[in-house]
């Protein structure tokens, strides 16, 4: 079964420095039917003018994972990470019992496109951490990229929950697959382009629920399209 949540559904939030989607209720956007899945509690896709940002503000009990489109984003917490993240690059952090921490698009002449991505821990008040890690787009053309796991497998980033993260760009007409277990279920999250996931097609912005498939079939239906797949107990 897979079940679309097309772009213009999602939550907007249009302030003077962000314009922001929301694929699942987030601040003031709540929506009863859209709460989250699975473990997974957020994707918001944020556009955050030049020399603008979010200050400083606290998380806790919360995996939080940041994928960037475009621009650059700075970032500074509680732990005493300073970092810069660039496309290509994916930035973890593990709230755990409680962290501060800013983003802040440094660029004074353009926008940071990013996906921020909130996914439940399977432990609560543990201690924060941050790691952060790039993926050349080498590694993603034609392929399913391994970004975000539970044990770090093929130096991806390890997670404190039982979820796989893969990050993939294709051109028109090139394919990928992914074997889902009995028991799994997945989210695919589409950047930029369109991609046709086992017949369905769905275009940028749009999301997917995916549940009692035992294989995904993934093509791509424009070129430079880039997806995110989710891979959920």
């Amino acid at each position: 079964m897979i079940q679309v949540r097309p772009s213009k559904e999602r939550g907007h939030a249009n302030l003077d420095w962000l314009e922001s989607h929301h694929s699942f209720s987030f601040g003031n956007y709540y929506d009863p039917d859209h709460m989250g899945f699975r473990a997974l509690r957020v994707i918001n896709e944020d556009v955050v003018k030049a020399d603008e940002g979010f200050g400083t503000h606290p998380h806790k009990d919360m995996e939080i994972i940041t994928y960037v489109l475009g621009g650059k984003l700075e970032h500074k917490d509680s732990m005493g990470t300073g970092a810069t993240i660039l496309p290509g690059e994916v930035q973890y952090m593990s709230a755990g019992k409680g962290v501060l921490h800013s983003e802040f698009n440094p660029a004074k002449d353009g926008p940071v496109h990013l996906l921020q991505i909130w996914i439940l821990p399977n432990l609560k008040g543990a201690e924060p951490r941050y790691d952060q890690k790039n993926f050349p787009d080498s590694e993603k053309r034609g392929k399913l990229r391994l970004v975000v796991s539970p044990d770090g497998a093929e130096e991806s980033i390890e997670i404190r929950q039982d979820a796989k993260i893969y990050a993939s760009l294709l051109k028109a007409g090139e394919s990928v697959a992914l074997a889902l277990n009995p028991g799994r279920h997945a989210w695919i999250q589409v950047a930029k382009g369109s991609l046709e996931v086992n017949g369905t097609l769905l275009a940028t912005g749009d999301g997917a629920a995916i549940s009692q498939v035992a294989e995904l079939k993934m093509k791509g239906t424009k070129d430079d399209t880039e997806f995110l797949v989710f891979d959920l107990s």
